[in-house]
């Protein structure tokens, strides 16, 4: 099988940084599933472990998380799925990715496809849906309001893949009026476009600004980015026994100048499930089909902005640098080997 895959890590503008290679194709046991792959989509997941992570001495290491396809086989434990059924997915972070043409995943983290996206429309919602479902409904709780601001959430990253999702989750699941953050005209439009109520520039200081729009301290704050930059802000401008959370990964991050306002600190990582094997691992499976049902009925979309063009190590290769870049718009897409 075809498969997309790097030996040593390291900067992107390398030759050899992302190569096409060919491999066996693997065989489905146990609870898993063989997925011929349709489409893929790139997080900045995938670009973190390209530089830091080496792959096993001699081995490759096969990049992505987010799949749309279609079922070829199935493990002999398999209770919910059949050859031929059409999937979406974001795997797991400990085992080889999906930018290969057949991939193994556990039955129990995989959603059946929305009946109305193509493979390249889906495939950009798997990590950043369930990345926003577990922060937004796990973590901070948002049905739970604090007790001051607790109908009022800002997002910062609002245009990122999952700011989008974490805008369209929030007005299709709750109430709460949205403050987010984006820094450029298309952006924040786009932004908009997902649901927000309110836009405001993060490269600007945000706590002035969720001031001027007069609507008091915001109960819950989700940062997806540059959460050590905007640090401060949020401790400033973040209600009284709030609740704050973040994805992304400051170099340090002091829970200290949260104590005076008695505000919880929430991390998320969509991996964390299938890399413990959780009791509760079946949830993100279940998480999916919910995610699949509100794109059918119209309440959500996909947050996919461009299809970059087929799986291949080129065109992986150029999508990552513009990942890296911090100027991607929801979700880059990639379809077919």
């Amino acid at each position: 099988m075809k498969a997309v895959a790097y030996r040593t890590p390291g900067p992107i503008e390398r030759v050899d940084a992302l190569q096409d290679i060919t491999l066996e194709k693997p065989q489905a046991t146990g609870r898993d599933l063989l997925v011929k792959v349709h489409a893929v989509s790139v997080n900045p997941v995938d670009a973190k472990l390209r530089v830091r992570r080496a792959p096993e001495a001699g081995g490759w290491g096969i990049l992505g998380f987010d799949a749309s396809g279609v079922v070829e086989a199935v493990g002999p434990e398999v209770t919910d799925f059949k050859a031929g059924d059409a999937v979406f997915y974001a795997g797991s972070i400990t085992r080889p990715g999906t930018n290969s043409e057949y991939h193994l995943v556990d039955e129990r983290i995989v959603g059946r496809k929305p009946a109305t996206l193509n493979d390249a429309e889906a495939a950009a919602l798997p990590l950043t849906a369930i990345t926003a479902w577990e922060m937004l409904f796990d973590r901070l709780d948002v049905k739970r309001p604090t007790a001051q601001g607790g109908q009022l959430i800002l997002v910062i990253g609002g245009a990122g893949g999952v700011g989008s999702i974490t805008i369209q989750l929030l007005r299709a699941l709750t109430d709460l009026t949205v403050i987010a953050t984006a820094s450029r005209p298309d952006t924040q439009a786009w932004v908009r476009e997902c649901g927000a109520h309110h836009v405001i520039d993060h490269r600007q200081p945000l706590a002035p600004q969720v001031q001027a729009l007069g609507l008091g301290a915001p109960g819950f704050v989700f940062s997806t980015t540059q959460t050590d930059h905007h640090y401060a802000d949020i401790v400033g401008l973040i209600a009284p026994q709030g609740r704050f959370g973040l994805i992304d990964d400051p170099a340090e991050l002091s829970a200290l100048p949260l104590k005076g306002k008695a505000v919880s600190l929430h991390w998320e990582l969509m991996f964390t499930r299938s890399m413990f094997g959780t009791p509760d691992m079946a949830r993100q499976g279940q998480l999916l089909n919910e995610v699949a049902a509100l794109v059918d009925a119209g309440r959500i979309r996909s947050t996919a902005t461009e299809t970059a063009g087929r799986i291949d190590a080129a065109t992986l290769r150029r999508v990552h640098a513009q990942i890296e870049s911090g100027t991607a718009r929801g979700k880059i897409v990639l379809e077919g080997f």
